[in-house]
């Protein structure tokens, strides 16, 4: 069963989704994690491709946008999820709905900020997950 942790932007702190989801991309891909950044538009999958070659300055964290680049060779992949490989075992998910894929990875992580419209959509899939029975862990980021 998919394990489905909420990262959620602490009240009081700054930063958005994306950045925070490039923080879990990075960190998971440390761990040797293989993920896709899911993203409803095209316009968010361009600005989360260019979030991942700016956010850190220390190092590049290799990524690709679905279909652009080879998914076994990329250990993450931005757009449209429905559309990737089985070889990736974490989603991040950054629409405000439940992804109807969300069950073929072993990991969901939902990266949500202080954007109302995002903090509601984000409550829904909560209960979602939760009135379905999925592992579910809360992580308030600084």
């Amino acid at each position: 069963m998919t394990k489905v942790d909420f990262y959620v932007v602490a009240t009081q702190a700054s930063g958005n989704r994306f950045l925070l989801a490039c923080r879990v991309a990075d960190k998971a891909r440390r761990a040797g994690h293989r993920m896709v950044i899911h993203t409803p538009s095209e316009e968010e999958a361009r600005h989360m491709d260019r979030m991942l070659w700016t956010f850190n300055e220390q190092g590049f964290v290799p990524h690709a946008r679905l279909g652009e680049g080879e998914p076994t060779i990329n250990p993450i992949l931005i757009g449209d999820g429905a559309n990737a490989h089985d070889e990736h075992d974490v989603l991040i998910n950054l629409a405000t709905e439940v992804p109807t894929f969300f069950s073929r990875f072993q990991r969901l992580a939902e990266c949500v900020d202080n954007d109302e419209t995002i903090r509601n959509a984000s409550r829904e899939r909560y209960r979602f997950y939760r009135d379905r029975g999925y592992p579910l862990a809360l992580h308030e980021i600084g």
